[in-house]
């Protein structure tokens, strides 16, 4: 039986697109079965009242519905073409999907897809071109979409049933701990699976947590918090330090004394007059504020307050990043202390442990780890 493959457009406006794309794919001998996801009569009729985004939003939802009861094994991957209506509206749908499912998005790319796909595994395919009509560059986009989805639906599964692992959070800024803690529990029998908590990698950690991955979390970075408290680009995440609250947890505030701002060029005025450095070209980070530090860590310990299970907070107090040592950009032991004292003082279904290294340090590695290990 060939492979079945869902193609979603808006035929409202890229009927000509699909069908092209559909005759490639089935030159790849692919049973390919296109979706309607326009907003008119091709999809759900538009309520006149109904703003635009609302309509997006009713459509995806309904369509992503659609889509989880047609994945009857046979479906091998999930397409979709669109512009910026038609990618929203796509984009909104695969979220219903398994996030791990094969799936493939065409687009023009006129916004920032970050947040729509930090927590589903989506291939963006740009087109540079605008999807308007057939010509030599969208029929070249095509053709290689096309073998791209034929190799997927190739793909080996991967039996991930029994696949549970240690969910880890890491920067740049703590990558020295956290190499030496895959290190360690590799040595000793365990899996770790890395989240970059850039504000965005967080979004797949709390979709993982969600759906029973992990064994046991080590949340080395809390650097999102600030991110969503204060400035910085982010995805929706508000489960983000309460989704594990059912795991054994070793937690650390790596990032939390920095916010993590663009270029520096792009740094409002406000924030370049305090101490901060170039992270690269397109990072900046900026030194937190004792009264942020404050805020950050009661609300930090609120949710972890709301723990179900053991989590031990270990607070590094030589430097929670690589900046924050004898010398660097952003040092400042009293952060460090303030974050101590504020989560001790609110500690009520954790524990606080103190340790005189920086984060990046071994023997804190080795403290997480000897920590963690009487409850994997």
């Amino acid at each position: 039986m060939p492979a079945k493959v869902l193609l979603l457009a808006t035929l409202e406006t890229k009927r000509e697109e699909a069908g092209f794309l559909r005759e490639m794919l089935e030159t790849h001998g692919l049973d390919v079965r296109i979706v309607d996801v326009s907003l008119g009569s091709g999809s759900a009729v538009r309520d006149r009242s109904e703003t635009k985004a609302e309509a997006i939003e009713a459509v995806g939802a309904r369509v992503g519905s659609d889509l989880a009861e047609m994945l009857d094994g046979t479906v091998h991957v999930v397409a979709g073409i669109g512009g910026g209506t038609g990618s929203e509206v796509i984009l909104r749908a695969m979220k219903e999907l398994p996030f791990s499912f094969p799936k493939i998005l065409v687009s023009t790319l006129p916004f920032d897809p970050r947040a729509a796909v930090a927590d589903n595994s989506v291939i963006l395919v740009p087109t540079l071109v605008d999807i308007a009509g057939l010509n030599t560059e969208i029929r070249r986009v095509f053709i290689t979409t096309a073998a791209m989805i034929a190799g997927l639906s190739k793909a080996l599964a991967v039996d991930v049933a029994n696949a549970r692992s240690i969910a880890l959070t890491a920067l740049g800024a703590t990558s020295g701990a956290a190499d030496a803690i895959m290190s360690g529990l590799r040595a000793v029998g365990e899996e770790t699976t890395v989240f970059h908590a850039n504000g965005f990698g967080g979004a797949a950690f709390t979709r993982f947590a969600e759906a029973g991955a992990f064994k046991a979390v080590i949340d080395l970075t809390c650097h999102e918090l600030t991110r969503l408290l204060f400035v910085g680009d982010h995805a929706p995440m508000p489960s983000r330090f309460t989704c594990a609250g059912h795991l054994p947890r070793a937690v650390l505030p790596g990032g939390l004394n920095f916010l993590g701002l663009g270029d520096l060029d792009s740094v409002p005025p406000q924030y370049r007059s305090r101490p901060h450095y170039r992270h690269s070209g397109y990072f900046t980070h900026v030194k937190l504020t004792e009264t942020e530090m404050i805020q950050a860590a009661e609300a930090l310990s609120c949710d972890l307050n709301d723990s179900r299970a053991q989590v031990h907070v270990i607070v590094p107090m030589g430097g929670f990043s690589h900046r924050d040592c004898p010398g660097g950009d952003i040092e400042d032991p009293a952060l460090r202390r303030i974050c101590l004292d504020v989560l001790s003082a609110r500690a009520g279904s954790y524990t606080v442990d103190a340790v005189p290294h920086h984060i990046n340090a071994p023997e804190t590695a080795a403290r997480v780890i000897e920590t963690l290990r009487p409850h994997l």
